[in-house]
């Protein structure tokens, strides 16, 4: 029994998919479950227990390209799909299943999909105000505990990848990442990252600084004002190399990012910063993590830059806060 997933483009997205590919594998033990997806979240999948395989979605984030799509599509119809579940929302996404033939093509209502999907369910957002259980839901109904993501992250993996990069084998690092890709209102400012870091860098737990290339110059200047305790690593590392360096974390602080979902994915102690974004939509499912928000009457205003102009949702999270969230965490975990 062979199921295609079309998979959400954004790599917290990709993670909060995974409890929907636990319930399938749970409802279908012998399904082999593979997933069309951008080739930047290829590395999250593979280290999914519950992915059989990977097929590269050639597509950018919004492009539309229909006879690439329908191309595409054709050359999956010899793959013997049984049935599909189109995760996004879009028209465009729902294009590929419909062009391989594939027999039962599953999601939500979306954008009119009347003739590509032929199992369309109506989102409740009342009964399932989370991205994750909207996700989880085409599978069936739900559990009353949903699983938790889990990516693998093997010892040795940790190893190479320090090995890889220069870094020290032996040190317990509090890992910082300091990007969001949706845009400024998501981003705790350089000037707290880089105070956080001469708090609670130690020789034994450096701080070390992880992101995307779109996150060097942000990760520079946290560096340059941590006067020496924090290393930057952005865009020096691969996604693969950063889900191992989260995995071997002491700590995590991250803002409400991809990389956030990661690490509690990985199971460590994490502290997530939100101002725009609201963690009743898009949590970080651990009970590791703990949230820090000033919840303001303005927030979440799901803008990509502060439309009142004054930040206070993340200039108010204090550096002192934050490390004894920290701590708090670590007196818990350990």
């Amino acid at each position: 029994m062979k199921i295609l997933v079309v998979a959400p483009s954004w790599i917290g997205d990709t993670i909060l998919a995974q409890p929907f590919f636990a319930l399938l594998k749970r409802n279908t033990p012998a399904a082999r479950i593979e997933v069309l997806a951008p080739d930047w979240s290829a590395p999250l999948l593979a280290r999914m227990a519950e992915v059989d395989a990977v097929i590269v979605n050639p597509f950018r984030h919004g492009e539309f390209s229909f006879f690439a799509r329908r191309a595409l599509g054709h050359r999956l119809a010899s793959a013997d799909y049984c049935q599909a579940y189109v995760l996004p929302n879009s028209w465009k996404s729902a294009l590929v299943p419909f062009f391989a033939g594939i027999p039962r093509r599953i999601g939500y209502q979306g954008e009119s999909r009347y003739l590509l999907l032929n199992e369309r369910h109506r989102l409740d957002t009342d009964r399932h105000p989370q991205l994750v259980q909207r996700y989880a839901a085409l599978a069936g109904p739900l559990p009353a505990k949903l699983p938790q993501p889990q990516l693998n992250s093997s010892a040795e993996q940790q190893k190479a990848v320090r090995r890889a990069l220069n870094l020290p084998p032996d040190s317990t690092p509090v890992i910082f990442c300091p990007g969001a890709e949706y845009g400024p209102a998501k981003r705790w400012p350089a000037q707290h990252f880089a105070a956080l870091a001469r708090l609670v860098a130690t020789p034994q737990s450096p701080v070390w600084l992880v992101g995307s290339a779109r996150d060097g110059e942000v990760g520079d200047a946290i560096a340059a004002a941590a006067e020496g305790a924090a290393l930057n690593l952005c865009g020096r590392s691969t996604l693969e190399q950063a889900i191992d360096l989260i995995a071997s974390a002491r700590c995590v602080v991250s803002n409400d990012s991809g990389l956030m979902h990661v690490a509690a994915a990985l199971q460590r102690p994490l502290v997530a910063l939100y101002g725009s974004s609201s963690p009743a939509y898009t949590p970080p499912l651990s009970p590791k993590a703990e949230i820090v928000s000033k919840n303001l009457p303005c927030s979440p205003c799901f803008e990509r830059e502060c439309p009142l102009g004054h930040f206070d949702c993340m200039n108010g999270i204090s550096p002192q806060q934050v490390a004894a969230t920290i701590t708090a965490q670590l007196s818990l975990s350990s």
